[in-house]
């Protein structure tokens, strides 16, 4: 498998599709096949590929409301089997366990062959719609090591979406990812307020001053692609892809290539 480093893809931005998982055991959807979810997964990363995406992402967003901060151990071997399957069709595998699951997450990582993460709450905290989460940099850079996992790398939410930041509102955002990139973040992410809703393309600016790779985690859309990717490293995709733009729905190859289209246009 290639490995995902950083800058991400020297000389242009990357394209990284979302695998938004089924259900998975211990969450309140959870169907009760493992089969089915595995093949939902693997289909949608399928048409990911197909549609020309560079890198992918596992995530457990069928597991609404998440958990804080942890998450159950079916879940994570569920995760981990997921991951590992999605990982062998060889693009570059990303993992986020949420809610703020960071550590467990890792070791979906590890256990699965993925080469990065995607982190809630890494460096200061902030109030989630599942409540308060800590900062966790310190920990699990410590599990990352001690696990010998330094390749996998962290890509870290600033100001993230679902939650509210009036604890770090007297920081500018370049405060903030300066503090993200002295904590040892590998890249950040800017996000919009909800799933589906664009950032701003000047916090996008103000957050490569920090000098890490930046990604773009929310609201790609045909329409503003050409513009966020002149200026970021990346784009994670997760709800215009699908089948009526809807997140829970499977993804559709022609909106994937289009979108490839569109970045490869600039």
């Amino acid at each position: 498998m290639r490995e995902l480093t950083s800058p991400l893809i020297p000389g242009r931005c990357a394209l990284i599709g979302m695998v938004h998982l089924l259900p998975l055991p211990g969450s309140p959807g959870w169907a009760g096949d493992m089969a089915a979810m595995l093949r939902r997964a693997e289909s949608d990363a399928a048409r990911l590929i197909e549609g020309g995406c560079d890198a992918l992402l596992v995530e457990n967003m069928g597991d609404l409301p998440y958990l804080r901060g942890q998450v159950e151990p079916a879940t994570v071997a569920a995760m981990a089997l997921a991951t590992a399957a999605v990982a062998r069709m060889g693009l570059p595998t990303g993992v986020q366990v949420l809610a703020g699951a960071n550590e467990e997450a890792l070791g979906v990582a590890v256990a699965a062959g993925a080469s990065f993460l995607r982190v809630e709450g890494f460096a200061y905290g902030h109030l989630a719609d599942e409540g308060w989460l800590d900062a966790c940099a310190g920990p699990l850079l410590r599990r990352r090591a001690a696990l010998g996992a330094k390749g996998v790398r962290i890509f870290a939410d600033v100001r993230k979406k679902h939650a509210a930041h009036a604890a770090t509102a007297d920081l500018p955002l370049r405060a903030l990812c300066e503090g993200y990139a002295f904590c040892g973040a590998d890249g950040l992410i800017i996000t919009g307020e909800s799933t589906g809703k664009a950032a701003r393309l000047g916090d996008v600016v103000e957050a490569k001053a920090a000098g890490l790779p930046v990604l773009v985690g929310s609201g790609i859309t045909e329409a503003n692609l050409a513009e966020f990717g002149a200026v970021a490293d990346a784009v994670i995709v997760g709800t215009s892809i699908k089948e009526g733009g809807d997140w829970r729905a499977e993804v559709e190859v022609a909106r994937v290539r289009r979108l490839r289209s569109a970045l490869d246009r600039g």
